[in-house]
Parts: structure tokens; C-alpha cells; sequence
């Protein structure tokens, strides 16, 4: 019996680990779920799996949660959520946080030699370097949830000795592809939200149709899979059947198809190294029809340009990134300002970005908190 504490439960990726859970009873209990302010949704979860531990945004939640689940603990805020990871009773931690919120949790989990299946990307995206020494020190897996990179790592398996060419990142291209930037003007919450493929967050979906999420996954392949970002190519591949490939030094090529369906990549992670059947669903190549490919629009879709460059420079340019893309995504999602002034405003914080490097959390944290308080409006 696997003993899971899962970050951010009550979010997409979240109810779904659960979903997973409940359909294998005899493999995974949950016996920590963590939630920002949907108390209502975390105190269904808590009636279902009952949990040892519960950890919410707010003191005064945490209260008023305890008094109605007297057999689960609360606490609440950063404090709790590193309890939650490091010091309780679990094999593996899911971080489904939302933003650098789960940089820390991760990093204290990591040294108190917790598994983990990661599923929020911008613990590498601002702590790659941190975040993947951690796990080598204290010898941990670190499995990925994204189904980009769980299929890159399915791809490696039984061939870890052998010389990557290039890894292949798919993306969807979101709800805007082949639109121009003039067409991008206009472009409303409402629209933005409505993706073509995948059923997911608030945060991620403004990502990926700004591309900015293709970007940060540029930058965790990186780290993940200890390869210079000029052997990772994004490939935009509309359908999603492809989740993304790994060409070796003979020039084979090894993919991972699958429905897009999150809860395979997840179930993946759970499970490691085995499979679990699921009733998820299959690809039915016939109906599926043609797979097709095509180049991403960097001028038009500028962020996947600026996360090259900012994994390429290294050191604290990915942290001023994503602060930056955090911070305007939030505004957008508040009407506060256009969807191109996601990229325009994110190209302007780089440009003018002092960077440092050999960052220890304190120096990421800090860094990030001086791009917040500049952008603020």
C-alpha cells in the first residue's frame, strides 16, 4: 500500500490522482490532502479518504475545518504544506501546487527523502539546478506527471545508455494557432480558456495558449533529463496523440501515444515501474485520422522564444520568467490587462533583469518576490 500525500487536491490534477486512488483501493491510500480556499470540495475528499492531515491557505479555515473533521489535523499557510510534504507518514508526494508555491515543499520533501510525482513544473522551471542536485543527494525518484515528460521518460526506458539525439516536445499549439498578432489584440479570458484538447487549470490553459507552457517544459526537460536546451525541439502536433519523443544517436525515434487524457501520465508516476489497467480509454487510430506537425510560431508566440533564451542564460533568468509570467497570467485572468501584454510585459522584465547565479531557495525565493513587487498594479 502506497501512502500518498498529495499537494493541491482539490485541483485538476489533483481530484484526479484521486479518481485514480479510489479505483485502486488495494495499491494507494491518500493520507494527506492539501487545498488553497475550496474547503467545501477538500471537505468531500477528507469524508472519502479520510485522511491524517489536511493543510489549507487560511488560519481561520484550518480552524473551522477542524472543529468539523475532528479525526484529521489541520494546518495551514507554507508551514503546513512543508509539514505535509517533509514530515508525515507518506511514500510519495504529488505536488500539484499551483506556481513557485511548490518549489519549497518539494525541496524540504527531497531532503526528507520522499519520492516525488511532479506535476508542478515551476519547482524546475526557478530551482532546476537545486531541485536535481537534492535528488541526487539524497537519492529519491523524481517521476513526472506532465504527460510530455512522463512520455519522455517512458521513452527512456532500457535506454538510458545510449546517446540522445534530441528530445521532441509536442504541443498542441492551444486555442490560437495560426492566428497572427493582430488577431492576438483582442483576444478574451473567455476565449483564452477554451482549449482544444485538454481539460485543465485556469493557470496552465492561459500557459499553453500564450505557449509560455511549452516554454517551461523546454526548461524542466532540461533538468529532468540533464540535456542542453539545443537538443530539445518543440514540434506543434494539433491532435495530442503524440505526447512527445525521444530520437537516439542512430536517429530511432521512440514516442508515447495515448488518449489525452491526464490521468495515464499520473497513474504512471503512482505505479512506477509497473502499469495499472485503467478504464480511461484508447486511441482509436482510424477515427483519429491523420497525425500532423508543424514549426511553432515564435514572433507571434514570443514567450516559447523568451524561455529558450532564458534557459539558456541560466541562473536566475528562469525565475525572473516565471515571477513574471505568474504575475501577468493572474492579471489577465482579472481583465487587468490584454492577453499580448502577457509576452510584451515578460520581454521587458528579461531584457532589464540583473541576473545571479548558484542560487540556494532563499536566493530564489527573494528574487522572485523583487519581480513580483515590480510588476505589481
Amino acid at each position: 500500500m502506497k501512502k500518498i500525500a498529495i499537494l493541491g487536491s482539490t485541483g485538476s490534477i489533483g481530484t484526479q490522482t484521486l479518481d485514480i486512488i479510489e479505483q485502486n483501493p488495494d495499491r494507494f491510500t491518500a493520507t494527506v490532502l492539501t487545498c488553497g480556499t475550496n474547503i467545501e470540495l477538500l471537505g468531500n475528499q477528507i469524508e472519502r479518504h479520510k485522511p491524517s492531515l489536511a493543510v489549507v491557505m487560511n488560519e481561520n479555515d484550518a480552524v473551522e475545518m477542524g472543529k468539523r473533521y475532528p479525526h484529521t489535523e489541520f494546518l495551514y499557510g507554507m508551514e503546513g504544506l512543508v509539514v505535509a510534504a517533509a514530515k508525515t507518514d507518506c511514500n510519495m508526494v504529488l505536488n500539484s501546487l499551483v506556481g513557485m508555491m511548490g518549489l519549497t515543499p518539494t525541496y524540504y520533501a527531497i531532503k526528507a527523502g520522499k519520492d516525488i510525482a511532479l506535476a508542478n513544473k515551476e519547482t524546475l522551471v526557478a530551482g532546476g539546478e537545486l531541485i536535481m542536485s537534492a535528488v541526487k543527494d539524497h537519492r529519491v525518484r523524481l517521476l513526472p506527471v506532465d504527460s510530455e515528460h512522463s512520455a519522455i521518460f517512458q521513452a527512456l526506458q532500457g535506454n538510458e545508455q545510449n546517446d540522445i539525439e534530441r528530445i521532441i516536445l509536442t504541443a498542441s499549439g492551444g486555442p490560437f494557432r495560426g492566428y497572427t498578432v493582430d488577431q492576438l489584440k483582442h483576444i478574451t479570458k473567455e476565449q483564452a480558456l477554451k482549449h482544444p484538447n485538454w481539460e485543465m487549470g485556469e493557470k496552465i490553459t492561459i500557459d499553453s495558449a500564450t505557449m509560455m507552457n511549452k516554454g517551461l517544459e523546454v526548461i524542466e526537460a532540461r533538468w529532468l533529463f540533464n540535456i542542453p536546451p539545443k537538443a530539445i525541439e518543440v514540434v506543434v502536433h494539433p491532435q495530442s496523440i503524440i505526447h512527445s519523443m525521444v530520437e537516439y544517436a542512430d536517429h530511432s525515434i521512440i514516442a508515447q501515444l495515448g488518449i489525452p487524457d491526464m490521468r495515464i501520465p499520473i497513474s504512471y508516476a503512482l505505479s512506477y515501474p509497473e502499469r495499472i489497467a485503467n478504464r480511461f480509454g484508447m486511441v482509436d487510430f482510424i477515427k483519429a485520422g491523420a497525425l500532423t506537425f508543424e514549426s511553432p510560431d515564435l514572433d507571434t508566440f514570443q514567450c516559447l522564444a523568451l524561455a529558450y533564451e532564458a534557459v539558456e542564460k541560466g541562473g536566475s533568468y528562469p525565475v525572473a520568467l516565471n515571477a513574471a509570467n505568474e504575475v501577468l497570467v493572474q492579471q489577465f485572468l482579472e481583465k487587468r490587462i490584454s492577453f499580448l501584454d502577457i509576452q510584451n510585459t515578460t520581454y521587458n522584465v528579461m531584457q532589464k533583469h540583473n541576473p545571479e547565479y548558484n542560487l540556494d531557495l532563499e536566493a530564489i525565493l527573494e528574487i522572485d518576490f523583487k519581480i513580483r513587487g515590480e510588476l505589481k498594479i
